[in-house]
């Protein structure tokens, strides 16, 4: 029983260690990009990020700028693990039963409506309202990285939570981005991109682990999603659901592949993604304060999140007597939904897509880059406080 126990939590033990870790290696990176956009190398490196990039042979080649690779093409290979953490979390992990999936799915659901809204109110009848999907993403990197680093003494519970809530808002986060912010959609390349995953579920329900068919067929995807105007990046969401698991975790293809790619995506693939895209210019004098956008995001991280995380826990549990995570308190379970309002990667990702115009574009990297350190810190100074009454009432 205990050997079997073990099996389970092995996988998020090393997810949380890994994550947790690397939200520090992101908060450097996001920095050392604000510095690079405002210092005497700001035009180099906007020059790099738009330096062309082609992939291929001849007229079967494709390119790209720099930018469109990491976010289109690297960040690719971080939606595949995101796709592979979901899968082994239904299967083995905190959402494998009716009762254990309903509380993290209706907090990540809480937090994600309650925020869009906050948004959506702010920005009511503008051409700003696009960007609506921006504050309903968790970065469980940060969040954990500050959960890890400030609340040493949270229930275990609590941090299986947030991690389980975090994965949920993910796959929510990935269904908003394929209907929500994809182009104009060529049927023909979606049809296509749609038989070379069928084709990895084929294999998968051959129970092959043959990794390069799978591989190859996620590449394929990737391409026809690309020119068929869905975002690319889901073509690894889906190719990772397609990745065969046993009854035993340790032994499938998705364990070993998680368990080596994660490494690559927390420490290489996510750092890589915020020092391209975390610089801009500081100028605050020509900021406006007063934007839709800033208000809609601020609000939306800052205080739809919490509330809708800690809003839907507290009514399951007063109406449906499910049990609050670890027994924790009232102030431990806000301060959790505040880390929730960490919106770094996600957000910044979906402002890409929401944002064509570089203005409104570098409003919400700088909205999103304020409300996660607001929340962050909030999140941190209540778990402090908490702990610091915990002691002197010892």
């Amino acid at each position: 029983m205990r050997q079997h126990i073990k099996r389970i939590a092995e996988p998020f033990l090393s997810f949380f260690q890994q994550e947790a870790g690397s939200g520090i290696l992101l908060l450097l990176c996001a920095v050392l990009a604000i510095f690079l956009a405002n210092s005497p190398w700001a035009d180099d490196y906007e020059h790099l990020l738009h330096t062309p990039l082609a992939v291929g042979f001849g007229s079967w080649s494709l390119e790209l700028g720099l930018l469109h690779w990491i976010n289109d093409g690297l960040m690719a290979v971080f939606f595949f693990v995101i796709g592979l953490e979901i899968k082994r979390e239904f299967l083995y992990g905190e959402l494998r039963t009716r009762s254990s999936m309903l509380l993290p799915v209706g907090a990540a659901m809480g937090g994600m409506i309650l925020p869009a809204l906050f948004y959506l109110a702010l920005n009511y009848g503008q051409e700003t309202m696009a960007g609506w999907g921006i504050p309903m993403a968790t970065d469980i990197a940060f969040a954990l990285g500050i959960m890890t680093l400030a609340a040493r003494q949270a229930p275990l519970g609590l941090v299986i939570f947030l991690t389980a809530l975090a994965i949920v808002d993910d796959l929510g986060a990935i269904v908003v981005i394929a209907l929500c912010y994809s182009g104009e959609v060529s049927a023909p390349a979606l049809l296509i991109g749609i038989l070379f995953l069928l084709l990895a579920l084929g294999m998968n329900r051959l129970r092959s682990s043959f990794l390069p068919g799978y591989l190859l067929c996620g590449a394929l995807a990737w391409l026809s999603f690309f020119h068929a105007g869905i975002h690319p990046t889901i073509a690894g969401v889906l190719l990772g659901f397609a990745i065969p698991a046993e009854a035993e975790p340790e032994h499938s293809l998705l364990h070993r592949l998680e368990h080596a790619l994660e490494p690559w995506s927390a420490y290489g693939i996510m750092p890589v993604f915020a020092l391209a895209n975390a610089g801009v210019p500081v100028s605050f004098s020509q900021f406006d304060f007063s934007s839709p956008i800033f208000l809609g995001i601020l609000a939306g991280l800052c205080l739809g999140k919490p509330l809708g995380i800690a809003g839907v826990v507290w009514l399951l549990h007063r109406s449906a007597g499910v049990s609050v995570p670890g027994n924790a308190a009232s102030g431990q379970l806000a301060a959790t939904g505040m880390l929730g309002g960490i919106g770094f990667t996600m957000s910044i990702f979906i402002a890409s897509l929401a944002f064509p115009d570089p203005e409104w574009l570098a409003i919400a990297k700088w909205s999103i880059l304020a409300a996660s350190v607001l929340s962050g810190l909030a999140g941190a100074m209540v778990f402090q406080w908490i702990s610091y009454r915990t002691t002197q009432s010892e």
